[in-house]
């Protein structure tokens, strides 16, 4: 019997990255298995398009948001898929539905083996739902957790549209001297060094230290793999650790509390829970990155002052470090958060103006920004690397300063102490650049409530239950995720509001946000005074949403009413906490 003939090979098509030797890792699911969740809504696919494809034509470009214009666009997907023992990965390539986001719209799935071998999905061979919306999300699902790969994915096109040719990069050379002058450049400020000298020389005497990091996703490690090692986080921990050269967690420990998508008007509300975990910890040096979440903050810089100012209040006298991120667009609040450093004299290092110049000179780039971002919003390794890097030049040239310190004491650690000398931080003698109507703002939830004589009345009404679909994110060096707002109250359906009389000056809600379709509007009332309509949908994902109920008022008992909005009675909502000031 002879050999069958092969077909013909179909033509080339047209096509582009979104994804090219991308790194991921399978994060642990409750069944065993690991998964990489890749977002792709937002502008995230056509963020992708641009850097690590090339496309430059603005209505391709918008035809990567919804799905209807996507399938016009795409004739077939190409997966690859690569590990060091080829196995079996599944690829999903979901689309959001209009109903309900996460369940109603098409998800295109495929087995492959990680085996470098690309495999192609052709669009017509999808069945696809009516109900698709937009483009949702990628993900890659290994059979067990923990596992590491590099994957691509193309975009082929369908006839009359075209793409360019893919530009090869250099590797980053970390150990240049160029390098090593871009990242001078992050120092925008040296600031009043001697909080960092103090924290530096009693780590060099053996004593106890700890580094504490509190801000975005980016701080929690996103685009990160794996999220809990690869993060500039842990990497400039490691960092700090090898410049005084001691063991790691010998007796300088490591502390991250980074959460997604929030700004610093939650950040300076969960500061004594996620940083000092109820005040069994006192960090000696605390570093402050929300340079790129704060345009949710709605005071536009008082909350991110109160934060600051808290900090520095804390009876052990620790040293603030402001960390400012970037987008890939060039973005962030820099210029808005710069005057609250330069206020208090403190430390400043810009990611912006370390990489951002050199991404548009050919003859002096480094790293570009294909290297650099993850996606539209985070860093790659190379990018966490480059800000771990930007933040140890600083610690290096502090520890520097340590040296001279103990060589005039005599070369000893604890002596220089007496030399470094008062770190008081006279709050009261400051006046606030933004203002600090939340410096002093604890955290109220379920679990704190009954212990607040600032409530004189409580009622839970409907709001009984706990809800324990939270965001999540990876604390310290865990790779497992811990659930933000734990303690707090769930609408139980039964229309009774949730109420109270609290005696303080400014109040916060912190509510839980959704995609679900069973998530429905609640009031929130003052004195009987309509204060908010809070829609959980509005930010479309899971995650913790800070509202200002009212600031800076006279101190007061206030009676705060929660109520499901008029015809959203039977639909969920979650009160996860409420910030405080008395």
């Amino acid at each position: 019997m002879g050999i069958a003939a092969p077909k013909d090979p179909e033509k080339k098509r047209a096509g582009f990255y979104i994804m090219r030797n991308k790194d991921v890792f399978g994060s642990p699911m409750p069944d065993g298995r690991g998964v990489q969740f890749l977002y792709q809504n937002d502008g995230r696919i056509v963020n992708s398009a641009k850097l690590v494809g090339g496309i430059e034509d603005e209505d391709m470009l918008k035809m990567l948001v919804r799905t209807e214009d996507f399938r016009k666009l795409v004739y077939g997907i190409g997966v690859t898929v690569e590990m060091d023992e080829p196995e079996e990965v599944t690829f999903a390539f979901q689309m959001y539905g209009r109903t309900n986001p996460y369940v109603s719209g098409t998800t295109i799935s495929k087995k492959v083996m990680a085996d470098g071998m690309e495999n192609i999905i052709k669009c017509s061979e999808v069945q696809w739902s009516d109900d698709d919306d937009i483009i949702g999300q990628i993900r890659f699902e290994m059979k067990e957790s923990g596992e590491f790969a590099k994957v691509a994915v193309k975009l082929y096109l369908n006839d009359g549209y075209t793409a360019p040719e893919v530009q090869e990069e250099n590797e980053v050379d970390f150990n240049s001297d160029s390098y090593r002058e871009m990242l001078e450049s992050s120092i925008v400020s040296m600031g009043n060094t001697k909080r960092l000298e103090k924290a530096i020389c009693r780590a060099r005497a053996g004593e106890d230290v700890t580094i504490a990091y509190i801000g975005g996703s980016i701080t929690q490690g996103a685009g990160a793999i794996p999220i809990n090692t690869q993060c500039y986080a842990y990497k400039s921990y490691c960092g700090l650790c090898n410049i005084l050269g001691v063991e790691q967690d010998k007796n300088v420990h490591y502390i991250k509390a980074g959460v997604g998508g929030t700004p610093s008007e939650l950040g300076m509300i969960r500061y004594e829970r996620d940083v000092l975990r109820d005040y069994s910890v006192k960090p000696d040096i605390v570093v402050v990155e929300f340079a790129v979440n704060d345009a949710g903050d709605e005071t536009g810089g008082v909350c991110y002052e109160s934060l600051v100012r808290k900090i520095l209040m804390s009876d052990n006298e620790p040293a603030v470090v402001l960390l400012f991120s970037v987008f890939s667009d060039d973005y962030n609040l820099e210029d808005r958060l710069r005057p609250v450093g330069e206020r208090y004299n403190l430390p400043m290092v810009s990611v912006k103006e370390c990489v951002v110049p050199q991404f548009y000179n050919a003859a002096k780039r480094i790293i570009t920004k294909n290297q650099f971002f993850y996606d539209c919003y985070h860093p790659t390794n190379n990018g966490h690397t480059v800000m771990s890097d930007c933040l140890c030049t600083l610690f290096s040239a502090v520890n520097e300063m340590a040296d001279k310190t103990m060589e005039a004491a005599g070369g000893s650690p604890g002596a220089a102490l007496d030399i470094i000398g008062d770190t008081t931080f006279a709050g009261d003698e400051v006046e606030a650049y933004y203002g600090k109507a939340f410096e002093k703002v604890e955290l109220l939830d379920r679990q704190n409530i009954a212990g607040m004589d600032i409530v004189e009345a409580f009622d839970m009404g409907s709001f009984e239950e706990r809800d324990e679909e939270l965001q999540c994110v990876e604390m310290d060096v865990n790779i497992n995720t811990t659930p933000e707002f734990p303690y707090n109250w769930k609408y139980n359906h039964g229309g009774i509001p949730f109420s109270m009389d609290i005696k303080c000056r400014s109040l916060v809600m912190i509510n839980k946000d959704s995609a679900s379709a069973m998530a429905g509007k609640a009031e929130v009332y003052v004195n009987g005074e309509k204060v908010l309509i809070v829609d959980p949908r509005k930010n479309g994902w899971t995650h913790c949403n800070p509202l200002i109920c009212f600031a800076d008022r006279e101190q007061d008992t206030y009676h705060v009413e929660v109520k499901m909005a008029q015809g959203d009675e039977n639909k969920d909502f979650t009160i996860l906490g409420f910030g405080v000031v008395r």
